[in-house]
């Protein structure tokens, strides 16, 4: 028998809501609401492509040549976005996630990959996702990750789901808060400021249409509970992710056609292994979780 380029499927169900998780890189397989998608999925025989679904762990987006210093020491990461010479979403996209919940509850599933030290990250950290689905709140899922190594730890997290209400993104409807981008390189995404958002293209403080704009930036600034709403202006169809982050990355999907919109909740900006901002250090025997939901 062969094995599925995502590993083993777990669906998850509650109310109308349904969804799969996979065992590479414990990621969401997709989401349904009824009988239409709220996130994007790709199929069984594919494996998971521009993001979709995937954690980034120990830190989200990209660190500039893969080089940091950490604790006076040097680190060079492999560089998993070559053409851009960029070390990009973390170790664990592709690693293969167990599954640890008893099974019984068909709106929950738990699972839990450690990541052992490696060249350019030498520490040990225990990583859970936690997925429940509830008939009228929707996905929640919490990450977290607690430090089982005998050294600090520096750590980030991200996610990359897609919000989709079946249609181009064009003729969609967008509406988030945020006080400020970041600006970045167009050739190698490198960070060099951040803007306000007051007046900028990005300027979704009231809900308008998205149009031929391309956005593949990060936010901060945001409230405490943000909230990002993808809307039809047809049928009042809605997808909304919300998130406890500080910042939060918008990608309109080139790559996939912009047919759906990564909402990517970041604990930190990219470089932030370089910068320190934001940057999340972990003690040992430190823990730190993060939580997301979708709905309708």
């Amino acid at each position: 028998m062969s094995v599925l380029p995502s590993g083993e499927q777990w669906t998850i169900r509650a109310g109308e809501y349904a969804g799969t998780v996979v065992s590479v890189g414990g990621g969401l397989r997709g989401l349904a609401y009824g009988d239409r998608d709220v996130l994007l999925g790709y199929a069984e025989h594919e494996a998971a492509h521009a993001g979709i679904g995937q954690h980034l762990f120990p830190w989200p987006n990209r660190i500039t040549d893969g080089k940091y210093t950490f604790q006076g020491t040097d680190q060079q990461l492999p560089l998993t976005e070559p053409t851009r010479s960029n070390a990009i979403h973390g170790l664990t996209r592709w690693a293969n996630w167990a599954r640890v919940d008893d099974g019984l509850d068909e709106s929950l599933v738990e699972v839990t990959y450690r990541l052992h030290g490696q060249p350019g990250y030498p520490h040990q950290l225990d990583l859970t996702l936690t997925y429940r689905l509830d008939a009228e709140t929707g996905l929640t899922v919490t990450a977290a990750a607690k430090n089982v190594g005998s050294s600090d730890a520096p750590y980030g997290y991200g996610t990359h789901p897609y919000l989709t209400v079946g249609r181009k993104l064009d003729e969609c409807e967008l509406e988030f808060a945020a006080e400020r981008w970041l600006e970045v390189t167009p050739d190698r995404m490198t960070p060099m400021g951040l803007r306000p958002v007051d007046g900028s293209a990005f300027d979704f403080g009231s809900r308008r249409r998205i149009e031929d704009l391309e956005i593949d930036n990060a936010f901060t600034g945001l409230p405490d509970n943000w909230m990002v709403t993808l809307t039809d202006p047809d049928s009042g169809s809605r997808a909304v992710l919300s998130g406890d982050t500080p910042w939060v990355q918008l990608y309109t999907g080139g790559a996939l056609g912009r047919i759906g919109l990564a909402v990517e909740p970041m604990t930190c900006p990219p470089d932030s292994f370089v910068t320190g901002e934001n940057l999340v250090v972990l003690a040992p025997g430190d823990e730190h979780s993060t939580t997301f939901r979708v709905s309708v």
